[in-house]
């Protein structure tokens, strides 16, 4: 297969350039074009530029979990010569580990199709482990006991970003391409859509389901929330008040109020489930975003402070407000995050490796940890979620990786 041959199937088995941020030049040197017309078909090459940089080995490995270039070896080994030359290992966004008293063992898994970009990992009521492979536009199902992987393509065009599961154990995706709402069949592979009734939210982004079976969901860039019930269909949505807010990750209180949190503004906002009215929290940097929120047993929520390298704490109650400084500091870019019986799990984005951050209210104190993909460290966790036993599901897209954090049996540091 030639070079031009496999830069025309990356192109059109992705073209999703779009999902990743601005394309940056790459230094001048024998292979840019190639690397461009390849990997840039998939996405931008600052993913590349901004990346920790890589051992011959090392680049080898990722981009194998990319695209399978082994028909032709002389253009992979051209790519691989000029990203070891022009991006060898280096400590520029290097993070600052925090050790502490416990040992982490990670159990990861790499999904079949490559480049996929595996994301949002979360188990369903048998132990499976569903994800959803945005770049590659399915679904998939893992039975963790027998490493068995099964994928089901979606809809053209739904370049799912998120999934959840329902109570009867069906899994559903928001249809971040073609402005949908979409579950799927297990046993039969068909997919039955809900479209959005106001195209202008044209992108469904992070959903959860409510303790009465109501999906609630948000539409980033759109300035949506929505809620859509499973037995009629039915969807209503309110536009968010605050111009560029950015409605990202939500969760539902004990209550069964929906809140999200908004990375284009410093805000958490609860949605009254009944009218579907907006209460905006205000949190005290007015240069905050916020990616995601998770809400402790006692009532707490969580959120990640990702533009201000914090981790945050906001009281319903009282309307207090904590924040602390995120261990490798302001630029750590905290995303996803979850909290178990009662200690605050995040990931520090921004930096190289991505690192997975443990944090005790009751100590406040941080211990963090690398979080490796197969042999090398290429990020990011996006969303993470417990497990029915109290286990952490994360996830590494760049590698197509699915991973379990098995937090309860964290072993003593020797």
């Amino acid at each position: 297969m030639t070079g031009l041959k496999i830069a025309s199937l990356a192109v059109t088995f992705c073209s999703l350039t779009a999902f990743g941020a601005a394309a940056q030049t790459l230094p001048e040197a024998p292979g840019k074009a190639l690397v461009e017309g390849v990997c840039a078909g998939c996405h931008a090459t600052n993913m590349i530029s901004q990346s920790s940089g890589y051992s011959r080995e090392h680049w080898n490995e990722l981009i194998g979990t990319m695209i399978d270039l082994s028909p032709s070896p002389g253009t992979r080994d051209e790519i691989i010569n000029y990203l070891t030359a022009s991006f060898p290992p280096n400590t520029k966004r290097a993070a600052k580990p925090v050790p502490g008293p416990l040992q982490l063992q990670f159990k990861e898994w790499q999904v079949p199709t490559l480049g996929q970009r595996s994301r949002d990992p979360v188990e369903a009521p048998d132990g499976s482990i569903w994800w959803v492979g945005q770049f590659g536009n399915l679904m998939g199902r893992l039975d963790p006991k027998t490493g068995e992987m099964k994928e089901f393509q979606l809809p053209a065009k739904a370049l799912p970003h998120s999934i959840n599961i329902d109570a009867q154990g069906t899994p559903w995706y928001t249809g971040n391409g073609n402005g949908t709402i979409g579950k799927l069949d297990p046993a039969t592979g068909k997919v039955t859509e809900y479209k959005m009734p106001d195209p202008a939210a044209r992108d469904p982004h992070t959903a959860e389901f409510d303790r009465n079976g109501i999906l609630w969901f948000t539409a980033q860039n759109s300035g949506f929330v929505g809620r859509l019930d499973p037995k009629s269909g039915d969807i209503k949505l309110a536009k968010v008040k605050t111009p560029g807010a950015k409605p990202y990750g939500i969760k539902i209180d004990a209550e069964g109020n929906p809140w999200f949190s908004c990375n284009g503004s410093n805000c958490l906002v609860k949605i009254d489930p009944a009218t579907m009215d907006l209460t905006e929290v205000k949190l005290p940097i007015p240069a905050t975003t916020s990616r995601r929120l998770d809400i402790a047993e006692d009532g707490m929520i969580w959120y990640v402070n990702s533009s201000q390298g914090k981790l945050g704490r906001y009281n319903p109650k009282s309307g207090a407000i904590k924040e602390w400084d995120s261990p490798s500091g302001p630029a750590s870019h905290p995303y996803a995050i979850a909290v178990v019986d009662g200690i605050v799990w995040y990931n520090e984005s921004g930096v190289r490796p991505d690192m997975l951050v443990r944090f005790d209210p009751k100590s406040e104190t941080f211990q963090s940890w690398p979080i490796n993909s197969g042999n090398v460290q290429a990020g990011i966790v996006r969303h993470m979620r417990a497990t029915r036993d109290g286990d952490l599901l994360i996830h590494q897209s760049s590698t197509n990786r699915i991973i379990l954090v098995p937090v309860r049996s964290a072993t003593p540091t020797r």
